[in-house]
């Protein structure tokens, strides 16, 4: 069974994208103030997947198994 993630639940609009810089005023920095801390956190995590991509199948420790033999 494959764990929900965020990102799943999200579409990305690839057309329409803008490019600015952030200064203390700016109303993106306004908007995420006004979000409690988890609503903040679950954006990080969006934008993490949206980077660096999310695969269920690396995200567990690897599993080795190793014989020696008895001398």
């Amino acid at each position: 069974m494959r764990n929900k993630l965020p990102l799943d639940d999200f579409k990305m609009d690839k057309t329409a994208f803008s490019v600015s810089s952030i200064d203390a005023e700016s109303d993106e920095i306004q908007f995420w103030l006004s979000k409690p801390p988890a609503e903040r956190l679950l954006g990080v995590e969006i934008m993490r997947q949206m980077l660096y991509g999310y695969d269920p199948s690396t995200a567990r420790l690897q599993r080795i198994f190793e014989t020696a033999e008895l001398l």
